[in-house]
């Protein structure tokens, strides 16, 4: 169970196609694999940093990265808790580096237990059906990207917003019309103040189209804000951007400022994804899961979350379903497969 070797390297994934959100347009995932081995088995993790929501770049990720294997090298698995702890509250506030770090600690650990990953947090491993998303574009580009992913089978579409709300109105619109029997929710990246927020509720009710969800409509900083849009719309508001940790949590909580908590483990880690998840759970808060730009290493890592705690009510998890090529066969669709040891992943990286 000691760690032996640990090793990074980056992980770079053009995508199929841009993807354009509120705080820009990303065309390929330039990300941060992280391998963990022992005598035995060998630990993936990755992270996908995106500077305007994690702060760092694919640089800084690596330097942080290598810098946290370090600390690993002859270590025992068994103390997987202290060993995460040390290298958080060692590197603090480098989101991305770290839960590739993490992933490959505990994704080692369980393939030395031969066990699944969702097993640690309590379940066997399950499908898990997620949502897919539609990017900044064109209504008419919308529409016809809501028709094929209908066509694919995939029941619930998150639309991407926070430009201006006329705008974001039409590609809502577009999309409804593409798949008119679809769960649709929105994600505005923080891209709207709450009076924007309430004039988009407004308009898009006006034209019967029903929500399910508005993710983080305002800046992650201003939870008064969050609050405030809120309280000016019917339709249940998430906390995305605005959550890294339990503590953020805990004031989202006490502030009464979202219906919905988006836990995404590019941001919190898998261990105080947890935390979050309990806290949001006492609160009679929903939980969602979210991704990044991520390959299937990342997505069934959060698959094994949402199986293994069974309390997400939203998930997203579609980030691979964008890259050109993924690190195994297979993927698509709305339902992740996902299997043990660990993760379950052994990745085939791009030549």
């Amino acid at each position: 169970m000691r760690i032996e070797r640990a090793s990074v390297e980056p992980l770079d994934l053009p995508l199929s196609e841009p993807f354009e959100i509120s705080l820009g347009a990303q065309h390929s995932a330039t990300n941060v694999l992280v391998t963990v081995e022992t005598e035995t088995v060998t630990g993936y993790g990755e992270g996908s940093p995106l500077t305007p929501v994690t702060g760092e770049t694919q640089e800084a990720a690596l330097a942080t990265a290598r810098a946290a294997t370090e600390l690993l090298e002859g270590k025992s698995l068994a103390d997987y808790r202290s060993l995460i702890g040390e290298v958080r509250s060692t590197f603090p506030g480098m989101v991305s580096a770290l839960f590739a770090v993490e992933t490959a600690i505990l994704d080692a650990y369980c393939r030395e237990r031969e066990m699944a990953l969702s097993e640690l947090f309590g379940r066997s491993p399950e499908p898990v059906t997620t949502d897919f998303t539609i990017s900044i574009m064109p209504p008419e580009d919308a529409e016809q990207g809501a028709a094929r992913a209908a066509a694919e089978g995939f029941d619930c579409l998150k639309v991407k917003t926070g430009t201006s709300v006329a705008d974001d109105v039409a590609r809502v619109a577009a999309v409804h019309e593409g798949a008119p029997d679809a769960e649709l929710t929105v994600d505005a990246n923080q891209g709207w103040t709450p009076k924007e927020t309430a004039e988009f509720a407004s308009e898009i009710e006006s034209r019967e189209i029903d929500l399910s969800l508005i993710e983080q409509p305002t800046p992650a900083a201003d939870v008064v804000g969050l609050a405030r849009a809120r309280d000016a719309v019917s339709v249940p508001v998430a906390a995305d951007e605005a959550v890294f940790t339990p503590e953020d949590a805990i004031r989202i909580v006490r502030e009464d400022a979202a219906d919905v908590i988006n836990v995404k483990l590019g941001k919190s880690g898998l261990l105080a994804a947890r935390d979050i998840a309990s806290i949001a759970e006492a609160a009679n808060v929903e939980l969602m899961v979210g991704c990044m730009l991520e390959s299937a290493l990342g997505i069934h890592t959060s698959a094994h979350l949402v199986a293994g705690l069974g309390s997400f009510s939203h998930v997203d998890l579609d980030g691979n379903l964008l890259v050109a090529e993924d690190v195994i066969a297979g993927t698509g669709g709305p339902t992740i497969d996902i299997s043990g040891p660990g993760h379950g992943i052994d990745p085939t990286l791009p030549e």
